[in-house]
């Protein structure tokens, strides 16, 4: 799984085999011990959970980068492997 971005100890990756897991791009969010799955349209935790903190951080992540995960997502989904 590619990391992404990594900022204030949070790891932020993109599975580009995720085979439907979650039907909606999205990207998955580690600290710590704590790992937490959020839509990349809205920032909703889709599943798992992080710390409030952390959670913030991660939204405002996406919300920055909302456009180039977006499309990075879409292309790892429709790019023949």
């Amino acid at each position: 799984m590619p990391t992404i971005a990594i900022f204030y100890g949070i790891q932020i990756m993109m599975y580009f085999y995720d085979n439907g897991k979650h039907n909606m791009p999205h990207i998955h969010a580690e600290y710590q011990d704590d790992e937490a799955v959020f839509s990349i349209l809205d920032g909703e935790v889709i599943s798992g959970s992080l710390p409030r903190k952390q959670t913030r951080l991660v939204r405002a992540w996406i919300e920055l980068y909302q456009e180039s995960t977006g499309t990075r997502h879409i292309r790892s989904r429709t790019t023949p492997h």
